[in-house]
C-alpha cells in the first residue's frame, strides 16, 4: 500500500490532529483574553473529519499500519456517530463556557483530541491500538471533567473519574496481556484464527478470565454495573456540555470496541460471554432505574438513566445471531439504539444546560412551570423523555423494539421480560420531570428563560432526528444493517 493510500485512510484522524494542535498553538499566539474563533475552528475540523469518514464508506474494508487500524463499514458508522456527537456538544458549550471560565480555548482543543481518541478506537483492529486510543480518551477526559477549577464538585468528579479510570485501565491491560500470552498476537483477526484453528478446551481456563478482565475496562467506558460508580458524581460535577458528551460519545465508543473485540476475536467463546453479558445487562438496567427514582438532581437522574440505557443496549449484543434474512440480528438493534440515544440524550442535556444557565440550579423541582417559562424547552424535553422511556413514534421506541425483538427471537425471554419491566419502571421518574414541567405552577418570581442560539440549534437537530428515526426508521435500519456486514461473526 502506497503512502498516499495510507494517508487517505487516516485522513479523518489527521484532520482532527491538525485541528486540535491548531487550536492550542493559535491560543498561544493570540493574546486576546476573549477569543471567539476556537469553537468554530473545532466545529470546522469535526465536520470536515466526519465528511471524510462518510466518504470512506465506498472503499470500506481496508486496513492501515499493519492492521492496527481498519476502515470498514462498522468503523465508518461509529466514526460519523462520535464525531457528530462531539460537534453538537462543541456548539452547545459556547455560551455555557463564556459565563464560567476565562480560558476556553483549551476546552475546545482537548475535546477535539478526545474525538481523535474515539476515532482511533472505533477503527482499531489490534489490542494495542485499542488500549492507546482508550487512554487518549481517558487522559483528556479527566482534564475536561475538572475544567471548572474553582468548583469543588468539578474537582471531586475529576478525581473520582481518574481513580476509577486508572484502576479499570490496569485491569483491562492485564486481560489483554493474558490473551496475548495464550494466542501470541494482539491482532483481532489473527486471534480469532488462533482460537478457531483447534480445540479451545486447552486455553479456555485463561481465555474466560481474560474476557472478564477486558469487561472491566470496556464496562467502565459504558458505565455498566458494577463499573458504574464514577458515573453519577462525574455527571453532576463536570461541565454540563461535557456531561452530555460523556453520556453518548465514550459510551458509543465502548460499545463499538466491545462488539468488535468479542465478535471479531472471540466468537469461539460466544456462549460464555453472552451468558455473562446477559447477567450484567439485567443488573445494569435494574440498578440504574431503581436508583434513578430517588434522585432530586436532574444530572444525577440522567446519569442513572444512562446506566439503565446501557443495560438495554447490551441486550442487542447478547442476542447476536448470524441468521440471514433476520430483521433482528442483535447488532443492528444495538446500533440503531445508539443512534437514537445519541440525539435523545444530547437533546435532554441541552434543556438541562439552558435551565442551568438561566436559574443556576439542576434540581428537578426547579423545573416547575417550565412550560410557561419556555414552551420550546418544555416541549422538546417532553419528546426526549418520551423517547428515553421508549414511547412509540420516537427513536427510543425503535431502539428498544429491535433489541427486545432480537432477545425474543433468540428465546432469551427472561432478558426481554426484565427489559420490558425496567422500561415501565423508568416511565415513573421520566414522567416525574414531565409532571413538574407541565402541571406544577412556577414560582411567582419566575422569569421566562431565554435559550442561547447554539443550544437552540442543537435542540432542533436532536428533536428532528429523534422524531424522524421514530416515524421513518427504514433508512437508519438499512444503514446500521449494512454497517454490520464486515464483522466476522455476521
Amino acid at each position: 500500500m502506497s503512502l498516499a493510500e495510507i494517508l487517505n485512510l487516516l485522513l479523518p484522524q489527521l484532520i482532527l490532529l491538525v485541528t486540535g494542535l491548531a487550536i492550542l498553538i493559535g491560543d498561544l499566539i493570540d493574546s486576546k483574553a476573549n477569543k471567539t474563533w476556537p469553537p468554530y475552528l473545532a466545529l470546522l475540523g469535526l465536520v470536515a473529519a466526519m465528511i471524510v469518514a462518510a466518504l470512506q464508506w465506498g472503499n470500506a474494508g481496508q486496513s492501515a499500519l499493519g492492521g492496527m487500524l481498519r476502515v470498514d463499514a462498522f468503523s465508518v458508522f461509529f466514526n460519523m456517530l462520535v464525531l457528530g456527537a462531539t460537534a453538537l456538544v462543541v456548539l452547545s458549550a459556547i455560551s455555557y463556557l463564556r459565563e464560567r471560565v476565562t480560558c476556553r480555548s483549551e476546552f475546545y482543543g482537548l475535546i477535539v483530541f478526545v474525538a481523535l481518541g474515539m476515532s482511533l478506537a472505533v477503527s482499531a483492529g489490534n489490542l494495542i491500538m485499542i488500549y492507546v486510543a482508550l487512554e487518549t480518551i481517558s487522559i483528556t477526559s479527566y482534564i475536561l471533567v475538572g475544567y471548572l477549577r474553582e468548583d469543588k464538585k468539578s474537582n471531586e468528579a475529576a478525581m473520582k473519574y481518574f481513580l476509577f479510570g486508572a484502576v479499570s485501565s490496569a485491569v483491562m491491560l492485564y486481560g489483554m496481556s493474558l490473551l496475548y500470552g495464550v494466542s501470541g498476537t494482539t491482532d483481532l483477526s489473527a486471534m480469532a484464527a488462533f482460537f478457531g484453528g483447534g480445540s479451545i478446551a486447552g486455553v479456555q481456563w485463561i481465555a474466560i478470565p481474560s474476557i472478564i478482565l477486558l469487561l472491566v475496562g470496556f464496562g467502565f467506558k459504558i458505565a455498566l454495573v458494577p463499573f458504574h460508580q464514577w458515573s453519577p458524581d462525574t455527571y453532576e460535577g463536570a461541565p454540563t456540555p461535557f456531561t452530555a458528551f460523556l453520556s453518548v460519545g465514550p459510551k458509543a465508543t465502548g460499545f463499538e470496541i466491545l462488539m468488535r473485540v468479542f465478535l471479531t476475536a472471540l466468537p469461539e467463546f460466544l456462549f460464555n460471554w453472552t451468558a455473562l453479558l446477559a447477567g450484567i445487562s439485567m443488573v445494569t438496567m435494574t440498578v440504574g432505574n431503581l436508583i434513578a427514582i430517588r434522585q432530586t438532581n436532574i444530572k444525577r437522574m440522567l446519569a442513572y438513566s444512562s446506566i439503565a440505557q446501557a443495560g438495554y443496549i447490551l441486550i442487542g449484543l447478547v442476542s447476536v445471531t448470524s441468521e440471514s434474512g433476520s430483521a433482528f440480528n442483535g447488532i443492528n438493534g444495538t446500533m440503531i439504539y445508539l443512534l437514537a440515544y445519541l440525539f435523545t440524550n444530547l437533546g435532554a442535556f441541552m434543556t438541562v444546560i439552558a435551565v442551568e444557565e438561566a436559574i443556576g440550579s439542576n434540581r428537578i423541582s426547579d423545573y416547575a412551570g417550565l412550560m410557561k417559562r419556555s414552551p420550546w424547552l418544555a416541549g422538546t424535553m417532553l419528546v426526549f423523555l418520551l423517547s428515553l422511556a421508549g414511547i412509540p413514534a420516537t427513536g427510543g421506541f425503535i431502539g428498544k423494539l429491535f433489541v427486545f425483538g432480537a432477545a425474543i427471537q433468540m428465546k432469551f425471554l427472561a432478558l426481554a421480560i426484565v427489559g420490558i419491566l425496567n422500561s415501565a419502571i423508568a416511565v415513573y421518574y421520566y414522567f416525574n420531570v414531565v409532571r413538574y414541567m407541565l402541571f406544577t405552577p412556577a414560582a411567582e418570581d419566575a422569569k421566562p428563560i431565554a435559550v442561547p442560539i447554539g443550544i437552540s440549534v442543537v435542540l432542533a437537530i436532536a428533536l428532528v432526528m429523534t422524531l424522524f428515526i421514530g416515524l421513518y426508521p427504514q433508512p437508519f435500519l438499512d444503514f446500521s444493517s449494512a454497517s454490520t456486514a464486515l464483522l466476522a461473526a455476521l
